[in-house]
């Protein structure tokens, strides 16, 4: 508003200004809206300001010096220049350089010693290297420059280099320089971090010089004018006109106000950033496209009907003639197979396969089945015979790869063809079969998914010679099925393609014009000869022609790379089969070889020649040949796909000098689907070669992606389709699919079809140029749609290769894909990691390839993971296996040793900030609610003044005894031989029992044992430092009888006292104990030397061992004069991690015990089994002293010997019969992990319980469903009914508000005290605006809530805005209140904060109820009314919890409770065990424990990040992977994130790794 203040302005201009904002406040204009009627109010005011465009950031399209400033280079035939385009690799360098100016720190991830090689320096920040991709002045960036200047500045002021002995020193170096920016990024005066997870402007003008980002600072709105009156709702008015009338006259000009319930927007999926279309983006604008005819096919000569037919021939005119030459990798000889021997072998194969397989009466094969060939790519010679014997016996040959092992890569999805094409026999040859992983048994093992195979070998000794008179019938060629040739599609579903008798002999003679093929030439093959380019021309077109095949194998490629131009000088070859790959490793390899000639060849067909990135591979192969004789016309670049065969091939013309057709193209158009003609002096283009005009007797159309298949235009890139004889038929079995791919038939923009015949889709994307040139830009398989662009895989792994990939990563050997996150594509790069490049060195790569990726591309990329050599799943011819590598990324199993998050620069699509609403006020709230028919959220227990209780001793109790240590008094004279507690121990068995006389006289002895020795006064704090037992007891009831004040302490563990002491020692400091009273163990314990290194011991008060009391009784018991005073302090950790004692009067005491008895029903005749922490809270009331107060015996179970004996807790409650139970969480959980699969034996030893009516879950938190769900069901075999489990809540300032007890009392044949806990599903999304909206279950983003319990009788609850600290509606989330005279008295503290106290435990409403004092639990919760009813008739109460209001964590604008992320990471990952989530400087950080090697934590970053971007709309910050055991659990199973924050930053938590998604 400084602008505006600053201008004289009119009064109405001022006025309408305000008026604006308010409308946009309340969203009744938008943003866009609101600017321009901003603008065209102030347009006459503001003063020009020439210089006012220099501020604006430059983007790279407006950058003319960029251009120019980098000179464009020619390649030199340097040795590392020739595999590569010199035009991208420099495109690359420009965008690299661009970048390094902002000089971009990447925070280094930490890892273990143990995953580490060599030893990395700490800390690496290389100047031009960056983590995140948005450049300065990118494209489309949301809060792009922010981002990149807060985390720049973690350079300054830190050195470059450090060292440290900890491997693990990375994390607190990190967290050192992120917490210093955080400091500093923002100028002094704010005490907030920048919020970078929220892609909003910042919330004032802030005057801070940020270097080298030119910006401009908005004033943010603002309600109101400074310089107007303003009425209470902020409207400003005139000063002469009365407020009210105003106001009236405002309200009629806008839009009312909406009402409250709309303040929260219900539908959430609306807030998800959509990305609006713009105009100013490019479009395509050329003419509609025609479909190209190719040229008549000519019938050749003398052509044989079929194949069959052609084999025929040549085996009877030439049977000498070589067909195929098969080279070793190895000294073996070469063996060559001639047509003579291929038409007899074959010929014995196919009178095998039809009368030598089962009985004459019933053979297992008839013509037109379908037989699988597994044959190895080292022997082509043996394929070719079982390819030609199935054409001969009219079988369909389905050629597949060998499977190796049972977990081969595709080798389910290879099954699952086989299983539909209904394939029952497998062809392979001797050798072969000799390999396959055998069984036990010696045959061919059963592979997942596949079918029961019969394995025929087709070598000839084991083939019976056919009978002179036997001939098989050679038919012309016909429309049955010839051959099913598989494909691998994107999502690793493999499909088999049927090509009939027809199309393939009709393709044989396509190429052999195309391609000009003549009797007795030679060619080199180094294609995989089973399926695609290699399978047509060296298998079909060869025996068409009678060619002499020279095989190069795979094996013998990776030996000698140059072995396939050894075989074209050696045997004069005319044509070679090769790809770009192959070009590129004779390139590495040749070194100037003097007996290399080329001059024989007059046609190399380049297989992938469709890829755009083939060219730089043809440039540089024909730049150092062609002084061998290798001439430009021979490179002919060749397209097709399994559907459509060849779509086009370049024709080899001799003695032409004609160029071939290139277009340089801008890549950033062709992202929109939009062709434009670019210079190679730009950095983001892209070069393509024409792979011709369409094949003879073929018709070519290009259509869109999408929809329709309507014709594209002229400008614009679609799918190629072909209208031929010689295509694909369908995908078998697949009528569906193959209608939609085999039978497309294009329509015009009028509607009307192209052309009366049916196309086929081909999978390939390009357009048709001038001329009828077909080019091609990519594939359909490849393509990506991120934020409404398709980038090509293959144009992002050739940025990523220009970036020195020899350095660090294998250069053939690295994959692009796509995951869906938060419903768009992201983009992953995995590449395998050089073993010798160390860490430093491969994360500086990872950003350079960010950064470079983001330059050309302008495309983030969310994951970039580099994995050990020789781990990613390979394809039989070595190359990545692209659906297997995608599919162990979603599982997290690809084990990266390196990976690198960008989520933020990534993830544009994320959710709207929650926007801060006007203040409401708390009455606006109530009537607001009223109005709507909301019930104010209240609640209250049965009265205890009109109670009635049947027991014989409530007159005594109630009337006469307002202390516990009367009451036991009273017990000990009338009841003394009553048991009160009995001891379990870790057999099980009874330890020790007290009686009520016993623990009387005990207390007595323990009270003159104070007396003498300690010499204590009345008031005296002392400190009960005791294991689990009875002598805690007696101790508490010793203090009682000795008028001092108790404190029950945990003691210190013995493998753990160097960490567990000291926080005895605070507790006796904070608790001011002038005693300790202990066991001898204890105190031999505190004296040991392990203690005395952690604790002096003589810094201890004085100490008094209670296993030898004195003999004689206290003369006089001590009585209170006052029940307000205070009866023992109740000391207990928060799971904030704050360590907090609250004061317990003898009336709240009493108050809570008579509560419980109350609603739990406990009578001297009862029995009740307790298994929970003694020391604090409701614990420690059901242990020590409701046995007292309500006389029932209580069986103690210690939760430390569950470690020992799991199934101890279970074993007492069965043995003595108990009906009700207490446990914690901790405990529920051991048992459910540890019994799992003992329940039949803990049945079959007698355990049984269905006496089991209550079995009450103690707990300071939300109720776990899942567990409480997992331990009903594990358990009720064993007779336990899930009815019977139930939950309780308490909390610091009042120890017991809900307990639900006596669930199953009908069935026990007793009075039900209470309905059965209601279970709802609530919205997770709307929690995180305070409200509350119930779902059905199953409801996406429904989250389980259990009723906490019923409430206390006195207990009094209201739900209230712990804000405004008004009263809220049911429909809220608000903070729970407790309004009961078994309240705390308030915190004990040696600092004497007594706005602490007041605000805790005297808070009041500040309107409606002004006068009732209620104590602040701290926790947030809602009450929902039922239908059900207690035993009073009235409807129920349902208190439900829905977590600590510590620990709430508010990001964008929004309330995460932590439980609820942690539960989705949780489910994420099968080796996570447990984690924890918290905020650092406005970052989420996840803590995840590892239960499996180490090798395996990288693989939790990914998953982590995924989870929760996908079910919180989160991007996580920081990922640390811990072992088992790490994140700190209190007694009662709650984790203390505030510990594991400390631990983190004080770098304490000795990580495995820590990732740092920046």
């Amino acid at each position: 508003m400084a602008d505006r203040d600053s201008l004289p302005l009119p009064l109405e201009v001022r006025a309408r200004l305000a008026e604006l904002e308010l409308e946009l406040s309340e969203g009744d204009i938008t943003q866009k809206g609101y600017e321009k009627k901003r603008s065209k109010l102030l347009q006459a005011y503001l003063p020009h300001t020439p210089g006012a465009e220099r501020c604006i950031p430059v983007t790279p399209s407006s950058s003319s010096s960029s251009s120019s400033r980098y000179q464009r280079r020619r390649s030199t035939g340097t040795r590392d220049e020739r595999y590569r385009s010199d035009v991208h690799s420099e495109a690359v360098q420009a965008a690299l350089e661009r970048h390094s100016e902002r000089k971009m720190a990447v925070l280094l991830p930490s890892k273990r010693q143990s995953l580490i090689g060599q030893t990395s320096m700490d800390t690496y920040t290389p100047p031009d290297s960056s983590s995140g991709s948005d450049a300065e002045g990118s494209l489309g960036r949301a809060g792009g420059v922010s981002m990149d200047s807060w985390i720049s500045r973690a350079l300054h002021g830190s050195p470059s280099t450090s060292s440290s002995s900890s491997s693990h020193s990375n994390s607190s170096a990190n967290a050192a320089r992120l917490a210093e920016t955080n400091m500093h990024s923002y100028g002094n005066s704010l005490t907030a971090p920048p919020d970078i997870t929220s892609y909003m402007a910042d919330p004032a003008p802030i005057s801070v010089q940020r270097p080298q980002v030119a910006m401009i600072t908005r004033p943010p709105p603002k309600y109101g004018n400074a310089e107007l009156m303003e009425t209470g709702d902020g409207v400003p008015v005139s000063s002469r006109v009365s407020a009210k009338i105003q106001q009236l006259v405002n309200t009629l000009k806008r839009p009312k106000r909406r009402p409250l319930r709309e303040f929260f927007v219900e539908d959430f999926e609306e807030l998800l950033e959509v990305q609006q279309p713009d105009p100013s983006l490019p479009r395509p604008e050329g003419a509609e496209s025609t479909p190209i005819q190719g040229e008549e096919l000519d019938r050749l000569k003398n052509c044989p009907a079929s194949l069959e037919a052609a084999l025929l021939r040549w085996g009877a005119i030439a049977p000498k003639a070589p067909c195929l030459t098969t080279t070793h990798s190895n000294t073996k000889q070469p063996y060559t197979l001639t047509y003579g021997k291929l038409w007899s072998k074959s010929l014995k194969l196919a009178y095998n396969l039809l009368h030598k397989l089962g009985s004459k009466q019933e053979p297992i094969i008839h013509p037109g089945d379908r037989v699988a060939l597994v044959y190895p790519n080292n022997d082509p010679a043996a394929f070719m015979v079982a390819f030609y014997g199935c054409l001969l016996a009219e079988v369909v040959p389905v050629p597949i790869e060998v499977p190796l092992t049972k977990k081969d890569a595709g080798s389910q999805q290879i099954g699952f063809l086989l299983n539909s094409c209904g394939v029952a026999v497998a062809l392979t040859s001797d050798a072969c079969h000799k390999g396959l992983p055998k069984s036990a048994s010696g045959d061919v093992m059963q592979f997942k998914g596949w079918p029961k195979l019969l394995w025929v070998l087709t070598d000839s000794k084991h083939l019976s010679k056919p009978p002179r008179e036997w001939f098989p019938l050679i038919k012309d060629a016909n429309n049955d099925t010839a051959y099913i040739e598989y494909k691998t599609c994107k999502d690793g579903s493999v499909l088999g393609i049927t090509v009939t008798r027809m199309a393939m002999l009709t393709h044989c003679q396509t190429l052999t014009h195309t391609c000009g093929y003549r009797e007795a030439e030679t060619m080199v093959n180094v294609l995989d000869f089973k399926k695609g380019i290699g399978l047509w021309h060296s298998v079909h077109t060869s025996v068409l022609n009678m060619l002499h095949v020279v095989s190069v194998p795979y094996a013998l490629m990776k030996v000698n790379p140059l072995s396939w131009i050894q075989k074209v000088c050696q045997y004069k070859a005319k044509v070679a089969c090769v790809k770009s790959r192959d070009l590129h490793w004779a390139l590495m390899a040749y070194k100037d070889q003097s007996d290399t000639t080329m001059s024989s060849l007059r046609m190399l067909l380049i297989a992938d020649g469709s890829n755009p990135w083939s060219i730089s591979s043809c440039d540089a192969f024909l730049n150092v040949f062609q002084s061998v004789g290798l001439r430009s016309e021979v490179i002919c670049p060749c397209a097709g796909s399994p559907e459509a065969l060849t779509v086009a091939v370049r024709r080899p013309q001799e003695g032409s000098s004609k160029p071939s057709g290139r277009g340089v193209l801008s890549m950033t158009n062709l992202s929109h689907g939009v062709i434009r003609v670019d210079t190679e002096e730009k950095l983001s283009v892209l070069t393509l070669q024409d792979v011709d005009t369409a094949m003879p007797g073929a018709m070519v159309c290009v259509v869109k992606l999408e929809g329709v298949p309507q014709l594209c235009k002229t400008d614009e890139i679609g799918e190629i389709c072909v209208s031929s004889v010689a295509s694909g038929t369908s995908y078998y079995g697949l009528s569906g699919m193959s209608k939609n791919t085999f039978e497309v038939c294009p329509v015009a923009c009028d509607g009307g079809f192209v052309s009366d015949c049916v196309f086929v889709r081909s999978g390939l994307l390009g357009f048709v140029g001038p001329g009828g040139m077909i080019f091609i830009s990519g594939t359909l398989e490849g393509l990506m749609q991120v934020g409404g662009r398709k980038h090509n895989a293959d144009d992002i792994i050739a940025t990523a290769l220009a970036v020195e990939p020899m350095k660090f990563i294998y250069r053939g050997r690295t994959v692009v894909f796509s995951v869906n996150v938060l419903y768009d594509e992201r983009i992953v790069l995995v590449a395998e990691q050089r073993p010798d490049s160390t860490e430093e060195e491969s994360y500086q790569w990872m950003s350079r390839v960010l950064q470079a990726i983001d330059g050309i591309h302008q495309v983030g990329v969310y994951c970039l993971a580099l994995v050990p050599a020789n781990t990613l799943p390979k394809t039989p011819l070595g190359g990545i296996h692209l659906s297997e590598t995608k599919q162990l990324f979603l599982e997290g199993a690809l084990h990266p040793c390196s990976i690198l998050m960008c989520p933020h620069s990534c993830i544009t699509n994320l959710p709207k900030p929650r926007q801060k609403q006007p203040e409401v006020g708390p009455a606006s709230v109530m009537v607001g609610n009223l109005v709507a028919g909301k019930r104010m959220a209240q609640a209250s227990g049965r009265d205890l003044s009109h109670m009635e209780e049947n027991d014989d001793v409530r007159q005594p109790l109630t009337k006469f005894f307002l202390f516990l240590s009367e009451v036991l008094q009273w017990r000990a004279q009338t009841t003394p031989d009553h048991i009160l507690y009995t001891l379990i121990n870790s057999r099980g068995a009874i330890g020790s029992s007290l009686t009520c006389l016993q623990l009387h006289k005990r207390a007595e002895k323990i009270a003159t044992l104070l007396y003498e020795r300690g010499q204590l006064r009345d008031g005296d704090h002392v400190a009960l430092v005791y294991p689990p037992g009875l002598d805690l007891i007696a101790a508490f009831y010793g203090c009682l009888y000795a008028g001092c004040i108790p404190i029950t302490v945990r003691p210190p563990h013995p493998q753990n006292i160097s960490t567990t002491l000291p926080t005895v020692k605070m507790i006796l400091e904070v608790s001011r104990s002038v005693c300790v009273m202990t066991t001898q163990a204890i105190l031999k314990l505190l004296k040991s030397r392990d203690a005395s290194v952690a604790v002096d011991f003589k810094s201890w008060p004085p100490i008094l061992e209670t296993d030898d009391l004195p003999k004689r009784r206290c003369p006089l018991l001590y009585k209170p004069c006052d029940p307000d005073t205070l009866a023992y302090l109740d000391f207990s950790v928060s799971t904030t991690g704050m360590l907090a004692g609250v004061k317990m009067s003898h009336n709240a005491t009493s108050a809570l015990c008579r509560s419980v008895k109350l609603q739990c029903e406990f009578y001297p005749s009862r029995e009740v089994a307790v298994c929970l922490d003694p020391y604090c809270g409701l614990g420690f009331v059901l242990w020590c002293l409701c046995s007292v107060y309500a006389g029932q015996q209580s069986v103690l179970i210690s939760p430390m010997d569950l470690e020992v004996n799991p199934a101890l807790w279970l074993q007492s409650v069965s043995q003595f019969k108990v009906r009700d139970t207490f446990c914690s969480y901790s405990v529920m959980e051991l048992c459910t992990r540890s019994l799992s699969s003992l329940t039949d034996s803990l049945k079959g030893r007698g355990m049984d319980l269905t006496r089991v009516r209550s079995c009450v879950v103690v707990a300071e938190e939300r109720p776990r469903v899942a567990l409480t769900q997992s331990f009903c069901k594990l358990f009720k075999d064993v007779g336990l009914h899930p009815r019977a489990v139930s939950t309780a809540f308490g909390c610091r300032v009042n120890l017991a508000v809900c307990l639900q007890p006596h669930r199953l009392g009908k069935l026990a044949e007793q009075g039900t005290s209470g309905p059965d806990p209601t279970t709802v599903y609530v919205d997770m999304r709307a929690l995180r605006h305070d409200r509350v909206r119930l779902v059905e279950r199953g409801s996406p983003h429904g989250l389980p809530l259990m009723e906490s319990g019923k409430i206390l009788p006195g207990v009094r609850i209201i739900i209230a805005n712990p804000e405004t600290k008004g009263p809220i509606g049911d429909s809220h989330l608000g903070e729970i209140w407790v309004h009961s005279p078994q309240n705390a008295s308030g915190y004990f503290t040696v600092f004497g904060e007594e706005n602490v106290r007041s605000d805790h435990f005297g808070a009041r409403l500040s309107f409606g109820d002004t006068q009732t004092v209620w104590a602040r639990t701290g926790y947030l919760g809602f009450l929902r009314r039922t239908d059900l009813t207690d035993a009073s008739g009235e409807r129920h109460d349902a208190l439900y919890v829905v977590g600590a209001l510590d620990e709430v964590m508010e990001l964008r604008g929004m309330k995460y409770h932590p439980i609820d992320i942690e539960t989705s990471i949780i489910r994420a990952h099968r080796n996570i065990t447990e984690c924890a989530v918290f905020t650092w400087t406005n970052l989420l950080v996840v803590v995840v424990e590892l239960d499996g090697s180490e090798q395996e934590a990288l693989d939790l970053v990914p998953m982590v990040t995924n989870v929760v971007l996908e079910e919180h709309y989160l991007i996580v910050g920081v990922v640390v992977v811990v072992d088992t055991g790490v994140i700190p659990i209190n007694s009662r199973g709650e984790k203390q994130r505030m510990h594991l924050r400390d631990g983190f930053l004080a770098d304490q938590l000795d990580p495995i790794y820590v990732a740092y998604n920046m």
